[in-house]
């Protein structure tokens, strides 16, 4: 018997099967043919890093978003926000005039409510944010729900660690998801001392061995804070020390955070309440505790804010449509920060027609990156934007970590999403849209301020560059798809 003729039959009828389920399984044209060329180009490996990577858990949903026990109580859900969405507009319309096709795709695609009432703070950089996180802790009176992709056993770890076991002590219920790829180093001791002192704690998708591969690509990347109901925090900054700048760190890190108070605060108890039923396999039901009917009463300012949340939880990549539905609505400027830039066809397009139709936009990207390989692939982008008249700055005081986008100084997004197919495809994240132009006209200054620590590249120097420059990078946006 020729053994290996077997073996080469059975290789084949597997990679044709490899191949038409990737072709069937895979929504993206330049994704699906990334993974078809390193299957067949790439014995064995090709197809074991599809099955690891490449599986889309989006077209079959790792888990239902439903809440409500019965389909009675759903349908008054998604009658009550609707209605409480067109009542937002009507008495809004100054706000989200210009932009009400991007409140209404939002609202259709996710349910998610425009909401109005809210008080807002844009938190820049850890030494902002965490005060005012620890803060809004001790003022806590029924429940906290923390939840984030990277938490860290050090000075403020520990300061927030002991924040969340005095109010569990005080009879404060204490909710804590974690992302057990992105913060494994508080497995062992930082979760248990929580949960000895009474902090309820479950991992987001476990990392087991036998499937640490895959589980690696679909992670929780969100950062949430939702306190009673009614304060909520969202946005790029992680729990660790690298993101206060005290003078005493190796690189200043440039982020951005935002604290919403009012009704906005709900939807971010929404996707709480899900990914914690999903994480403890519990059955928590919305009740009044946890979204008061009338949110903060005493709150005098009434900035509008709705949030785009998706990942392979969600029917469609809402946060990719809700950039491109706001950057297709801006009519003078679109100033956009992002610490990873791999845009992929359909959002690279969209900013090429705006600068080649008049509007102004520019790009704030790190100087320094912690990935050469993402890097890489991100510089490839650079040369089809520069020829379009998209002005590209790379930041130098540090590394810029900021996920935020601003467009006619009317439309603010803050929140945990890179510009590139992982937080489009692949991981679990959330982002505030702000339809305020006070707001937006701060994060448009706070942006330009930034521009003052970046260097603007030149597009002749840029398309001047070495070929092998040029060819590496290019090497590297084939793989574009998998980053």
């Amino acid at each position: 018997m020729d053994w290996l003729l077997i073996s080469e039959i059975i290789y084949v009828v597997l990679l044709i099967f490899v191949c038409l389920r990737i072709i069937y399984d895979t929504r993206s044209t330049t994704k699906s043919l990334a993974y078809l060329l390193f299957a067949i180009f790439v014995p064995f490996f090709g197809m074991l890093f599809y099955f690891f990577f490449g599986i889309n858990y989006r077209h079959r949903k790792m888990y239902s978003k439903k809440l409500y026990g019965n389909d009675d109580l759903a349908n008054k859900f998604r009658h009550d926000i609707l209605q409480y969405s067109e009542l937002t507009f009507k008495e809004n319309g100054n706000a989200v005039l210009g932009n009400k096709e991007l409140a209404f795709m939002i609202l259709k695609d996710s349910m998610s409510p425009l909401t109005s009432k809210n008080a807002l703070k844009l938190l820049i950089n850890g030494e902002q944010k965490f005060p005012e996180v620890l803060n809004a802790i001790k003022s806590a009176k029924h429940h906290i729900h923390i939840e984030y992709y990277i938490y860290e056993d050090d000075e403020i770890g520990h300061a927030i660690e002991q924040a969340l076991i005095e109010k569990a002590k005080e009879g404060v219920t204490v909710r804590f998801i974690y992302d057990d790829f992105g913060s494994r180093s508080i497995r062992k001791k930082l979760v248990p001392r929580l949960v000895e002192n009474g902090v309820e704690a479950f991992p987001f998708l476990k990392v087991h061995f036998m499937l640490f591969a895959n589980r690696l690509n679909y992670r929780n990347h969100r950062k949430i804070i939702v306190i009673d109901g009614v304060t909520a925090f969202v946005g790029g900054i992680n729990v660790s020390d690298r993101y206060i700048n005290n003078g005493s760190e190796k690189l200043y890190w440039r982020d951005t955070h935002l604290r919403i108070d009012g009704p906005g605060a709900q939807y971010l108890q929404y996707l709480f309440l899900c990914d914690w039923n999903f994480c403890a396999d519990e059955l928590l039901q919305p009740n009044t505790d946890f979204f008061p009917p009338k949110p903060l009463q005493t709150v005098n300012d009434n900035k509008v804010v709705q949030i785009a949340a998706s990942g392979p939880d969600s029917e469609s990549p809402t946060i990719l449509f809700s950039i491109i539905q706001a950057i297709n609505l801006a009519t003078s400027e679109i100033l956009i920060t992002s610490p990873y830039f791999i845009p992929g066809e359909s959002l690279l397009d969209a900013l090429i027609i705006a600068s080649l139709s008049g509007i102004s936009v520019k790009l704030l990207v790190p100087g320094v990156s912690d990935s050469i390989l993402v890097n890489s692939a991100a510089r490839s982008y650079y040369s089809e934007l520069l020829s379009a008249g998209v002005e590209i700055y790379q930041y130098q005081k540090g590394f810029v970590h900021a996920k935020t986008m601003v467009t006619d100084k009317k439309i603010a997004m803050v929140g945990t999403a890179n510009m590139d197919f992982r937080s489009f495809d692949l991981n679990f994240e959330v982002n505030a849209i702000v339809y305020d132009t006070p707001i937006a006209t701060e994060l448009s200054d706070i942006f330009y301020r930034d521009l003052k620590d970046a260097l603007k590249i030149n597009p002749v120097y840029w398309n001047s560059r070495p070929v092998y420059k040029k060819l590496l990078e290019k090497a590297a946006r084939l793989l574009s798809p998998l980053l």
